[in-house]
């Protein structure tokens, strides 16, 4: 079966998907699963570990295809404030009992739950029902939105593999082919580059230089006061 390990972000891919997926927020927040998608497309979700995916996000295959993420509407219960003031102070007491909320700019959306709509209701808010998306905050302490993102625009997923991915020595200046004899030099602008294959330790490169010049000096030495024998 075919993979989706990669998310791409709202607004991060341009391209037709292939297929759509309808989720709640549940179905949204997910690791590994079987899917199949609004007209059909069956494939294994698979990720290193669970992403609160969004509506407007895109699920992208092996190879290449995206299935977009749609947000199903549920029934929520949105609290309606008068003023900033009375807004944080319901956001408090509602996180204060550890319930999902999305939160936005004079309302705060949570799943219905009566003990909690009383709650909410004698601090002086206002509770009505809607059916909606529902997108709460992922929290301060989860990974951010876009931990296991994927830009898409202009990239091509087909036949993507490793191969792209793989590194050659010679691109980073490593020559494991050097052969020490007559090509063997040394001069004031290279240094000797030591490999595993070489055989030679770090005093190698030292040891050519005095050995030739203690070479030539010795053979003067005896050309100079050499003795003649009858």
């Amino acid at each position: 079966m075919i993979r989706a390990n990669f998310i791409s972000t709202k607004g991060a891919w341009q391209v037709t998907p292939a297929d759509t997926i309808v989720l709640d927020h549940e179905g949204r927040h997910r690791r590994r699963v079987t899917m199949t998608a609004t007209r059909g497309t069956e494939f294994l979700l698979d990720l290193p570990e669970a992403v609160a995916l969004r509506g407007g996000d895109a699920l992208i295959l092996e190879d290449g295809r995206l299935i977009e993420i749609i947000a199903a509407p549920e029934a929520l219960a949105e609290v309606r404030c008068t003023d900033p003031r009375q807004l944080a102070r319901v956001a408090y007491h509602i996180g204060n009992r550890h319930a999902q909320a999305e939160i936005l700019a004079n309302r705060i959306r949570v799943r219905r739950d009566h003990v909690l709509e009383d709650m909410v209701r004698g601090l002086g808010a206002k509770v009505a029902h809607i059916e909606a998306p529902f997108e709460p905050d992922t929290g301060a302490y989860e990974a951010p939105e876009d931990t296991h993102a994927h830009d898409h625009k202009g990239h091509d997923h087909k036949g993507h593999d490793n191969k792209g991915h793989a590194h050659k020595h010679d691109d980073h200046g490593h020559d494991h082919g050097h052969k020490h004899g007559d090509d063997h030099k040394h001069d004031g602008h290279h240094a000797h580059v030591h490999d595993e294959s070489c055989g030679c330790d770090d005093e190698h490169a030292p040891k050519h230089a005095h050995d030739d010049q203690n070479h030539k000096a010795h053979d003067h030495a005896h050309g100079a006061h050499g003795h003649k024998h009858d």
